[in-house]
């Protein structure tokens, strides 16, 4: 019994302790990205090269976190990754830190890419200290983890700027990612995977090609222009067009992030159980689609506030449930590679879908840019009505365990 005990607080110390350097990895990058692109501006920057300088974040990761991914399988080693993306992120921070210049401010937004490319890694090592039916609480802990950084750093930067001055998100970025690369040093992982046979290029291109993967990584392109072309986009624009305040869009994020933080923990706990999960991944697209397509129709404060709410919590179900099927039927000691894949291929969202958004804005009003993504939610609805067919899992595990048991008494 104390041998079990022992087992269990040690596992649960791991836990807690990769749960806190996840959280430092993104809570320095989002201390400053509502206040990043006035920033620039008041260094001088014009509106072409702050897009330069915002889209180099995906372009990053879509060019690194496959590579990352592979090299974090051929070497059968996850904890060296993790480190490397604490470092970059506490160099990229420092840059903004120490430097005005706006060829600096490229290159360290360039370096905050590359660490959120290691997230690859991340999302491998972390489900290894769970249990295989057990993936999508881990997904969901974690996902909650991400929502929980991006809400603090986005809610209080601009309190931050406003009390201390532009380079005060800075300090704090660089004085958390410190932490966070000490804390690093000290995660977990097994060595276990010394064992496993080196990957070959075929396997690794095998693992690449995988159907089940493509297709969740182009439901997640969609999401992520869903995500980055409204509340990390051009929901702000809106609100102030129909009246909010600069200082009341703090409000616009409580009313988005805090129901988008619960429904990561709701997802795996709840509703993955209840309705299985394409069918869980159907309704969440649904439900996100509906309410971005109500967006241009509401005028007051108070509806777009409960829209946000509703936007918030729909969205909040997609990404981890997506991250759960990515590496659900990936062999273990291939997984980085699959989420390397999953998540390049994902980045293209990142900055494709605020792209033509702002194109569409541009021609036809504010509005447009909305009903584009909006839609681009109602196509991922209806791609997962088509490929839930082939998946024996969409029947809601309720059900499939009452006919096992009914199976059994028979």
């Amino acid at each position: 019994m104390e041998v079990v005990c022992l087992s269990t607080l040690r596992s649960n110390r791991n836990k807690y302790l990769f749960i806190v350097v996840s959280f430092l990895l993104w809570f320095p990058q989002f201390l400053y990205v509502p206040i990043f692109s006035p920033y620039m501006e008041a260094l001088g920057g014009k509106y072409t090269f702050i897009g330069i300088v915002l889209s180099s974040y995906g372009v990053m990761q879509l060019l690194c976190r496959l590579p990352i991914g592979i090299f974090s399988d051929v070497k059968k080693v996850r904890k060296p990754c993790i480190i490397f993306g604490m470092l970059v992120s506490m160099l990229s921070c420092g840059i903004f830190l120490l430097t005005d210049s706006l060829g600096w401010a490229l290159a360290a937004r360039a370096l905050a890419g590359i660490s959120a490319a290691t997230w690859v890694a991340f999302t491998v090592l972390y489900p290894s200290y769970f249990a295989d039916h057990e993936v999508h609480r881990a997904m969901g802990s974690i996902s909650f983890i991400v929502v929980l950084a991006q809400f603090l750093g986005m809610s209080f930067s601009g309190s931050i700027v406003s009390e201390w001055g532009w380079k005060a998100p800075f300090w704090l970025a660089v004085s958390f990612s410190i932490l966070g690369v000490i804390l690093s040093l000290f995660i977990f992982e097994s060595k276990e995977g010394i064992e496993r046979e080196p990957l070959k290029v075929k396997e690794l291109a095998a693992v690449i090609k995988e159907r089940s993967l493509l297709k969740v990584a182009l439901l997640s392109i969609l999401a992520h222009s869903i995500i980055f072309s409204t509340m990390f986009g051009f929901t702000s624009n809106y609100a102030l067009h129909i009246g909010f305040t600069k200082s009341e869009l703090t409000w616009l994020v409580f009313a988005f992030m805090i129901p988008h933080a619960i429904a990561t923990l709701f997802m795996g706990r709840v509703l993955v159980p209840l309705l299985g999960e394409w069918n869980a991944l159907k309704t969440a697209f649904f439900l996100a689609s509906v309410f971005t397509l109500l967006i241009p129709f509401v005028q007051s404060k108070g509806l777009l506030m409960t829209v946000q709410i509703f936007s918030g919590f729909s969205l909040g179900l997609i990404f981890p449930l997506l991250l759960g099927l990515a590496i659900e039927k990936i062999a273990p000691e291939k997984r980085a590679t699959a989420m390397g894949a999953y998540q390049a291929i994902y980045a293209v969202g990142i900055f494709a879908g605020p792209f033509f958004a702002g194109i569409f804005n541009s021609m036809m009003g504010i509005k447009a840019g909305f009903y584009f993504v909006g839609i681009l939610g109602l196509v991922a609805t209806f791609l997962i009505i088509s490929w839930s067919r082939n998946h024996a899992d969409s029947l809601p595990i309720i059900l499939k365990r009452f006919k096992e048991k009914r199976n059994e008494g028979v």
